[in-house]
């Protein structure tokens, strides 16, 4: 059997799934399997993965269930000892499997292994914006504020924390279901961090939903469920969560194809209503002056000043 499983859920994301899948091939740890779940596509993805000569490379496809459910069933067909997941847009560093293996076969404790993210635009250039996290170990209160895991192509979990935790909520369906689910593996397990960029994370319009009022409810199912199981002392974070999701949420709008600004601010109002203190910090000033700029340039002159931006960032990164 495979040590490591690598799922990928895929809809209608021929786009970007074959450099996806070549980028994943280059991985310096090779004893995995690859499940592509296609879910419920449209394209002719179950066609180009017939055609993928790599035995370690599998099809299932069934109907369209959402992250969520693609996840579950390649979990379901998975035969790894470690479950990795990738989403179809996104790529990897080489070494990202061999290093979070090492950290997963080290220590027993560690249930999950994630690494830090670096954006990168629709056309694969880097953006020289780079989420990152220190915290390890019991890191559940670090998490309930922050989605330290960055993105759903981060994690890799030890195949009995599914056993232990259940499955991906599908109630959630593509909205916040992976945070959900690091949230319940971290009330049970260590986390472990690998310092290094070795995920890219791909944004682009179609990526972000407009159906904010589903992503809304969505956060607050997430925090209300994990606050019932919470402990009396840690019950006062919830506002907290409540604001920094909201101040998360804010992006999305501004981060599709509409370009809404106004549901952006709306969402940053909510922010601090829950937590005033979010007014102070760094993430609420990046977004009100990207607010204000979208407002104030409008969607063409705005993703043309993101581009400068990106540029500049990239050639002070080659500079260091």
């Amino acid at each position: 059997m495979p040590k490591i499983s690598v799922i990928i859920p895929a809809y209608n994301a021929m786009a970007y799934l074959p450099e996806t899948l070549e980028n994943l091939l280059q991985q310096t740890w090779q004893d995995f399997e690859i499940i592509i779940v296609n879910d419920g596509s449209s394209d002719d993805t179950p066609q180009w993965v017939a055609q993928v000569s790599d035995p370690r490379v599998k099809l299932v496809s069934q109907e369209n269930q959402g992250l969520a459910g693609a996840r579950n069933t390649g979990i379901a067909h998975a035969q790894g000892e470690y479950i990795a997941f990738l989403d179809a847009d996104d790529l990897w560093e080489k070494s990202k499997l061999e290093k979070q293996l090492q950290s997963l076969e080290q220590n027993p404790k560690i249930g999950l292994v994630y690494t830090w993210v670096l954006l990168i635009d629709a056309e694969g250039k880097k953006t020289g914006r780079l989420f990152k996290s220190e915290a390890q170990g019991k890191v559940w209160q670090t998490l309930i504020e922050e989605n330290i895991v960055g993105c759903g192509s981060v994690a890799m979990v030890r195949r009995k924390c599914f056993e232990t935790c259940g499955l991906f909520d599908r109630n959630l369906k593509s909205f916040v279901e992976d945070w959900d689910m690091w949230l319940r593996i971290a009330s049970h397990y260590q986390f472990s961090v690998v310092p290094e960029p070795l995920v890219y994370y791909r944004q682009h319009a179609n990526s972000a939903s407009r159906n904010w009022s589903a992503m809304e409810e969505s956060y607050k199912i997430v925090i209300e469920k994990a606050f019932n199981s919470a402990p009396p002392d840690i019950q006062s974070m919830k506002n907290k969560s409540y604001g920094r999701a909201n101040l998360c949420l804010a992006w999305k709008p501004l981060q599709s194809a509409a370009k809404d600004y106004q549901t952006a601010a709306k969402f940053r109002e909510i922010a601090i209503t829950y937590y005033p203190q979010l007014i102070w910090t760094k993430e609420y000033w990046r977004l009100s002056v990207a607010i204000v700029l979208m407002q104030a340039l409008g969607p063409d002159r705005y993703q043309k000043f993101l581009q400068w931006v990106y540029r500049l960032r990239r050639q002070i990164f080659v500079l260091k």
